[in-house]
This record gives C-alpha cells, sequence and structure tokens, in this order.
C-alpha cells in the first residue's frame, strides 16, 4: 500500500494546527495536531517557507529536501496518519554540510510524535 503525502489547503487547517502540539528545533519549527477524519491513506504534511529564506530556487530547494527526508521517514517508521503535521523550515536548514544533522534531527522529531 502506497501512501500519499498531501499538503493543507485550507487556511482554517493552518490555523487550526498552529494551535496544537508544537516542536523546535535549530533546523525547522513542526506543528502537529490529531484529525477529526477517520484514517486515511494520505499523510497531510505541508512544507512552508519564508520570503527571508532566500529566493524561490533556495526556498524551493529547502522543500524538495524536507520532502525527500518525509518519503524516508514514512517508509521506515510507521507514523501515525491520523495527525496532520506542519513544518516551518529555518535558515540552518540550507547550509550544504547539514543534511545529515538534519536527517538525524527530523527522524529524532518524528519519533518523539510516535
Amino acid at each position: 500500500m502506497k501512501t500519499k503525502i498531501v499538503a493543507l489547503k485550507n487556511s482554517e487547517d493552518f490555523k487550526k494546527l498552529l494551535k496544537g502540539n508544537k516542536l523546535s528545533n535549530k533546523y525547522f519549527v513542526m506543528f502537529y495536531k490529531k484529525l477529526l477524519k477517520k484514517k486515511s491513506n494520505n499523510l497531510n504534511i505541508s512544507i512552508v517557507t519564508k520570503k527571508k529564506l532566500g529566493n524561490a530556487v533556495k526556498r524551493n530547494f529547502c522543500k524538495r529536501r524536507f520532502k525527500s527526508l518525509v518519503n524516508e521517514i514514512v517508509r521506515k517508521i510507521s507514523l501515525n496518519f491520523n495527525y496532520s503535521y506542519l513544518i516551518l523550515a529555518k535558515d540552518n536548514a540550507l547550509k550544504k554540510d547539514s543534511f545529515e544533522d538534519l536527517k538525524k534531527t527530523m527522524f529524532s522529531e518524528f519519533n518523539k510524535i510516535r
């Protein structure tokens, strides 16, 4: 069974998520909250980058980096699909040599939620 990563669309969903639980580190801030919907095969996760991070190329690079890590996490860790996640990227996520550290940090944060 293949899981599909779905981004949040409504601003109301974002507002609800921002009132949920929060985990923060030097690479990103993650908000998560339990969904009211029934169990599904889709993972509701949104990755947001601020314009302060840089131009569109840098912001998209950062989003692609996070999406690849989320795909890897879905394969290796049994995530709870009843939750919605919002990841706000920070400046340190763009550093070239920080990918392995970012990966370890992301795995540990998702393990805390599980």
